[in-house]
């Protein structure tokens, strides 16, 4: 029977992709194209996306362009936009349609101030309809396909009603969005206490929780009102350097820790984390800031990650691998015999305490019948004897 040579698949056609931000939610997302070249500029597109055509904006390494291709994987990608935290999509964002004209940015502009009238017209009918809801922003979509409302709640609510009329009153696709705190920052922020942009607005999309700890550990103020941002939370800039704070403060001792130095032996009082200084108070009295790198810490106070490897070694000596197996099953087997033999003794004690009370119980019981007999009926057995040779 002879054997069909196999054939390999054809290789599909490799497409070319660009990194593009869309949208008012500033989404990032793939998009496939057919250009030759791409600008080495930022430069605005017109792109097809689920919803319709949106104006959007290419991004990230523009020098990483060949011949309209981009030379990095996603993986690359998420190393480039790993610094502020951004999960990008893994679906592509859809089709690349045009270069943005002048005429595509006009229309932009008048979509975005007819929204302010579609917001007062969506909060109007809302509180007509005593909605527990309130209107952040509106989206009109490139060519009126759509008009995205986002909005605020504290729970559900059925909005059925208001889609409807919203709907009739603008004849087109209505699409409601509710969103949180830092989506409201993202979409009506300004300019933050630092003098920039907020960070959510300008280029973050999605951040790991921020904590008191960080704020703590960067030796800020804990004043609320000087640490959160314009959503109201926690400034998101605190999670930038939280690694790098973390790393630096593994290498200091801790407070109260004793410690030797070319002036002398002392007590830690306090460090500084980003300059590698510990404050140490000499036995003399004086006070004194030497770099890390100089120190002999004395006693048990050992940075945090010298202790969890000294943890580490503890446990790996406690499990007493210098004593070999068969020492280990000979003592094992050992203890166990004991014990057995231990329960077995105690149990024969225990069937021997029974057995002699049992002998005991029944010399008793025949001694106390026989006391009884002779008491109530002495004759009686006579008088038996006596019927019986009769007969």
């Amino acid at each position: 029977m002879s054997k069909t040579p196999e054939t390999k698949p054809k290789q599909a056609k490799n497409k070319k992709y660009m990194l593009a931000r869309y949208g008012r939610m500033s989404m990032l997302g793939f998009f496939e194209h057919n250009e030759a070249n791409v600008p080495k500029v930022n430069t605005r597109i017109v792109v097809k996306t689920d919803k319709g055509l949106q104006l959007g904006q290419i991004v990230g390494p523009l020098s990483c362009y060949r011949s309209g291709h981009l030379k990095l994987s996603e993986n690359e990608v998420r190393e480039y936009f790993s610094d502020s935290q951004i999960d990008l999509p893994i679906s592509k964002g859809g089709k690349f349609v045009r270069y943005a004209t002048k005429a595509d940015t006009s229309e932009q502009e008048h979509l975005q101030k007819i929204a302010k009238d579609e917001i007062a017209c969506c909060q109007r009918l809302i509180e007509e309809m005593d909605l527990p809801m309130k209107v952040v922003d509106a989206e009109h979509i490139l060519g009126g396909e759509r008009i995205i409302f986002y909005f605020m709640s504290d729970g559900r609510v059925d909005f059925r009603d208001l889609v409807k009329r919203l709907a009739h009153e603008y004849q087109t696709r209505i699409e409601m969005r509710q969103i949180g705190s830092r989506d409201e920052a993202k979409l009506l922020g300004d300019i933050e206490s630092c003098g920039q942009e907020c960070c959510c607005k300008r280029f973050l999309r999605m951040l790991k929780p921020v904590n008191m700890r960080m704020a703590k550990m960067q030796k800020a103020t804990l004043d609320p009102a000087k640490i959160s941002g314009y959503c109201g939370r926690l400034k998101c800039c605190l999670r930038y350097e939280d690694k790098t704070y973390t790393e630096l403060k593994k290498r200091l001792p801790r407070k109260n820790t004793r410690v030797r130095t070319e002036y002398g032996e002392g007590r830690v009082v306090s460090t500084q984390i980003l300059t590698q200084l510990a404050i140490v108070e000499q036995d003399s009295g004086g006070r004194i800031a030497v770099c890390v790198d100089e120190l002999d810490i004395l006693g048990s106070g050992r940075p945090a990650s010298e202790k969890a490897e000294g943890r580490k070694e503890e446990t790996i000596a406690g499990n007493d691998e210098s004593v070999p197996r068969e020492e280990k099953g000979q003592r094992s087997r050992g203890g166990r015999g004991r014990r057995e033999g231990r329960g077995r003794e105690a149990g024969k004690n225990n069937r021997d305490a029974a057995g002699s009370g049992g002998k005991r119980d029944s010399r008793r019981h025949q001694r106390r019948s026989g006391e009884n007999g002779d008491k109530q009926g002495g004759a009686a057995p006579e008088q038996n004897g006596r019927e019986e040779s009769n007969q």
